[in-house]
């Protein structure tokens, strides 16, 4: 797809996302009228509040519960300023994500537009994520303490907000893949990758496979907890632990211990769950793309992960639900987690899948040469 017609979805998704999240957080006022906890509850107000705050631009709030009320008033230009930086990079990050993304994987009829549409809302969410975290400094020192535990901070920074992202990155990928459709009127079919079934099979399992270093080995509680006392440090930039485990897992478990078996196993299937989604997905995108290229196997990777994520999530919250309206806002607390760890490993099983993908279909065309 020519670049000035993926441009148009790419600019209008960039704008939808960036209007939507603005809103979102204009709407936390809203939380604080008379009447409110009377009509929703005190949890789940404190809930929404959590979830919208740190898409707020007034700073009377604690977003992402690292700026107090003295802070934000001591620094509000300073403030005004991290949010900001926090729209704007909203805005550059998913018109970049989705222009690649939708020239590689034009939203044509069939197959093509469900995988557009995924994702594009995987990396809605991820520009949510890379957009805290890019602003996060700011924010941190316009709390009047940007010096103190730097490192914490900014691995608490960087989670905030992800649970609204959720549903804005979705309606954003629905708007943006229909425009992508208006733009692809009149055109010719884009042409697909010609992938051999053998390599595809390799290179999603190798993909899966680095993967599977964070999800299964890293992950394991004794590992993680080595990986988080391992680097002490002083001063500004000690204590990095918070943050390499954010980076560098995408979950969390232990053995059954004293917990019955078959409930161990049942939350377990989170975790195959995952596997499963990234290694279909590695599977069927190199026969989806117009062009294997390192750039879209990589971003492919990180929305698969996203998703494997999001469906383990899901299924955790259909376990762990109640039937309460507190009770389904605060299981959905857990939405976005694993985004971070995602952009890596997700980026390294692109990469991964791509290489295989070359080797194999390299050695089976080595014979007819």
């Amino acid at each position: 797809m020519e670049y000035r017609r993926a441009a148009i979805p790419a600019v209008a998704g960039g704008l939808m996302v960036t209007l939507l999240l603005w809103w979102a957080g204009a709407s936390a006022e809203a939380l604080r009228l008379e009447g409110a906890n009377d009509v929703l509850g005190f949890a789940a107000v404190a809930d929404l509040q959590r979830w919208l705050l740190p898409w707020a631009y007034d700073p009377s709030g604690t977003a992402g519960g690292y700026v107090d009320g003295t802070g934000a008033s001591r620094y509000l230009d300073l403030y005004h300023t991290a949010i900001q930086i926090r729209f704007a990079a909203v805005f550059v990050l998913y018109t970049a994500g989705a222009l690649l993304l939708i020239r590689r994987l034009p939203a044509e009829r069939g197959r093509r537009t469900w995988a557009a549409l995924l994702a594009l809302w995987a990396w809605g969410l991820v520009t949510a994520t890379l957009a805290v975290t890019v602003s996060a400094p700011w924010l941190i020192a316009a709390g009047g303490h940007g010096s103190y535990r730097f490192l914490p901070q900014l691995a608490s920074a960087s989670s905030a907000g992800r649970q609204i992202a959720v549903p804005v990155a979705l309606v954003t990928a629905a708007w943006t893949v229909f425009v992508a459709r208006l733009a692809l009127k009149g055109t010719e079919p884009q042409p697909r990758e010609n992938v051999p079934a053998r390599p595809a099979v390799l290179a999603a399992t190798a993909g899966t496979a680095v993967v599977a270093v964070s999800l299964i080995v890293l992950s394991y509680h004794s590992n993680a907890a080595s990986l988080q006392t391992a680097f002490t440090g002083t001063g500004r930039f000690g204590e990095p632990g918070d943050l390499l485990r954010q980076w560098l897992l995408l979950g969390a478990w232990s053995g059954p211990a004293g917990a019955p078996l078959g409930d161990w196993l049942l939350y377990r299937l989170g975790d195959v769950l995952l596997l499963a989604v990234v290694w279909c997905t590695l599977r069927r995108l190199p026969g989806l793309l117009t062009r294997v290229s390192f750039p879209a196997m990589a971003a492919g990777g990180i929305c698969a992960i996203v998703l494997g994520l999001l469906a383990a999530q899901a299924l955790r919250m259909a376990q762990d639900g109640t039937g309460t309206s507190s009770g389904l806002l605060y299981v959905a607390s857990g939405l976005g987690e694993g985004v971070t760890a995602a952009l890596l490993w997700g980026a390294l099983a692109g990469v991964a899948a791509t290489v295989t993908l070359r080797a194999a279909a390299g050695r089976m065309a080595a014979p007819s040469d």
